[in-house]
């Protein structure tokens, strides 16, 4: 089933758009979270090119530990502090802290997207526009999110495309049938509701994933190269994801 995707241009064309001034347009609310573990050179080209595209600050939002185990890499403190170190000379680019300090007042108690997305939107006003930057790989599987249908009602997605991928191919009938017609041609479709629409991120392909950054780490294989140079420092001096390495927690 085709997904109706209708921004198959350049990103940098539609952000021009997006600064066009309307009467209707509100300011977007952007938020990336996700494990970061670790955050990588991939993770920080996808939230570049949100920022660039939509032209407002990208809110980076490191996930909890699972509760009742041992995080199965770096725990969260050790996540956020090379998610800091990591955008601290980037413009644009904040640290978001939201789950990690509800996580804090509610110890043992999973949270979940949804949880984080009625948190903001209490904050924020039922009015304001707010979105969600997710993988492609995770919007194949958002049909399996808690509440998903709830979520895509109280914000939008951005889905940042892994070009030649053919993610397109694996999303589920069910949630292409959800998302039908609600693919925006351009950013500033965002900025006129509060939730409920889709555009997708077009960027080049990128090699960089945590599970490879962890796996090199492991094999005793070259790997600060996919990561910015303070966080490689911070992994070395910490002795992160190494053979033999304790689980964090």
């Amino acid at each position: 089933m085709g997904l109706g995707i209708g921004n198959s241009g350049d990103p940098a064309q539609a952000a021009g758009s997006s600064r066009i001034p309307n009467p209707e347009s509100r300011p977007l609310t952007l938020v990336y979270g996700g494990t970061f573990d670790p955050i990588h050179n991939g993770h920080l080209a996808i939230a570049r090119a949100a920022r660039d595209a939509f032209g407002v600050p990208v809110r980076l939002m490191p996930a909890a530990d699972p509760p009742h185990r041992p995080a199965p890499g770096a725990d969260a403190q050790q996540r956020c502090a090379m998610l800091a170190l990591a955008i601290a000379d980037t413009p644009g680019l904040l640290l978001d802290l939201h789950e990690l300090r509800r996580a804090q007042a509610r110890p043992g108690v999973a949270s979940y997207s949804i949880d984080t997305v009625r948190e903001l939107r209490a904050e924020l006003g039922a009015d304001a526009p707010l979105a969600l930057l997710i993988g492609s790989d995770s919007f194949v599987g958002f049909s399996g999110w808690r509440e998903w249908r709830a979520l895509l009602e109280a914000a939008h997605l951005i889905v940042a495309d892994r070009a030649g991928s053919g993610w397109e191919r694996a999303v589920p009938a069910e949630l292409a049938q959800a998302v039908a017609g609600r693919w925006a041609d351009t950013p500033q479709a965002l900025t006129r509701a509060p939730g409920g629409r889709l555009w997708c991120l077009r960027q080049p392909l990128r090699s960089e994933s945590a599970s490879l950054v962890r796996a090199r780490i492991a094999a005793g294989e070259d790997w600060a190269a996919l990561l910015p140079a303070p966080v490689a420092a911070y992994i070395r001096d910490h002795g992160l994801y190494a053979p033999g390495a304790a689980p964090a927690g």
